[in-house]
């Protein structure tokens, strides 16, 4: 029977999770256990934090034709839900989305446009409305209809549908990832640790993306708006007003001249958002790298796959790096040339 262990409770590692035990358990022809084991589970995880907003963000130079295969499958995988009994549970809805780029290219990035519902660019009208007052000006903007998916819903969420199939938790920190593997009775090691990536295989190429948020109760808001700048603000119902994206910064505690950045910034676009009650402040360290590293390597006659390095899209490529993880398994077992 194999033996699986995946290392990290976050989206990226319940997602593998789950795509491996469902897999075989469908299958219906091999017994099979694995295992989650994280320090930190839901709520207490970096993804609890974030809106789940999809869209792909902060990848380095990971390839782009990479990550439109694996945003497009959580897109829909999303859908699937949305358009299940199980989307109240998973915290899954559909959500007017507005894109803003002042880049001197004509358009805003969208590779994805085909993924998502609607997408048209915005009308020189439209961008003057959002121009108004502005000294650095928008040149371009792209209207469409995607999914939200909160973590700290969707993660019990999936947590639920892991163990309701039999997958095992066991809460444990693992500081040596070469001792685990070499002394633990896994057959196959899934590593999806994230940012811990840095120290358990010392990877220099991993990096703190430090990201800060203000949420506030403003349920009148049902779109979202997302300036492309490299210091833009964004709304994304919930209600969470953002944000940074301080790459290599460590500081995990609220800090004041950002939250006046964030708050003051995002009233520009809204200005009734200057009426709204600030529930709370929130830092967490997004596990950025210079590309997403998902590959695997025999260690001995063990597997170990390695999955992290999402930057700001956990939530946006989770299920489509577990199809690549649970791909990658099977390759193996059919000994195929990893």
């Amino acid at each position: 029977m194999p033996n699986i262990a995946v290392i990290g409770a976050g989206v990226n590692g319940v997602a593998s999770a789950i795509k491996i035990l469902e897999h075989y358990v469908n299958d219906g022809k091999t017994p099979i256990k694995v295992t989650i084991i994280s320090e930190d589970f839901t709520p207490n995880t970096t993804g609890d934090g974030s809106a789940g907003l999809w869209g792909p963000y902060l990848l380095g130079g990971t390839s782009q034709a990479k990550v439109y295969k694996w945003s497009k499958s959580m897109h829909q995988f999303l859908e699937k839900i949305w358009l299940s009994e199980d989307a109240g549970e998973a915290g899954v809805c559909l959500l007017p989305c507005i894109r803003l780029s002042t880049s001197t290219v004509d358009t805003v990035e969208d590779f994805w446009r085909d993924i998502v519902y609607g997408a048209v660019d915005l009308s020189k009208e439209q961008l003057a409305a959002y121009n108004k007052g502005r000294s650095v000006k928008f040149t371009s903007g792209l209207s469409f209809v995607t999914y939200t998916s909160e973590p700290i819903k969707l993660l019990p969420y999936l947590m639920k549908r892991f163990t309701r199939n039999g997958g095992v938790v066991v809460r444990k920190r693992i500081t040596d990832l070469d001792a685990f593997v070499a002394d633990s009775e896994y057959d196959v090691i899934v590593n999806c640790s994230g940012l811990g990536s840095k120290t358990l295989l010392n990877d220099d190429q991993m990096y703190a993306v430090r990201g800060q948020v203000s949420r506030v109760r403003a349920n009148w808001i049902f779109s979202a708006v997302l300036d492309e700048s490299d210091d833009g603000n964004y709304i994304i119902p919930n209600v969470v007003l953002g944000g940074t994206h301080q790459e290599r910064d460590y500081n995990t505690k609220v800090c004041q001249n950002d939250r006046r950045m964030i708050v003051d910034g995002c009233q520009r676009y809204i200005p009734g958002l200057e009426h709204t009650e600030c529930l709370f402040d929130w830092v967490g360290l997004r596990p950025g790298r210079t590309q997403l590293r998902l590959e695997a390597e025999r260690r001995g006659r063990k597997l170990l796959i390695h999955n992290y390095g999402h930057g700001g899209s956990g939530v946006t490529l989770c299920w489509g790096c577990a199809d690549d993880v649970l791909n990658i398994l099977l390759a193996a077992k059919n000994g195929s040339k990893l």
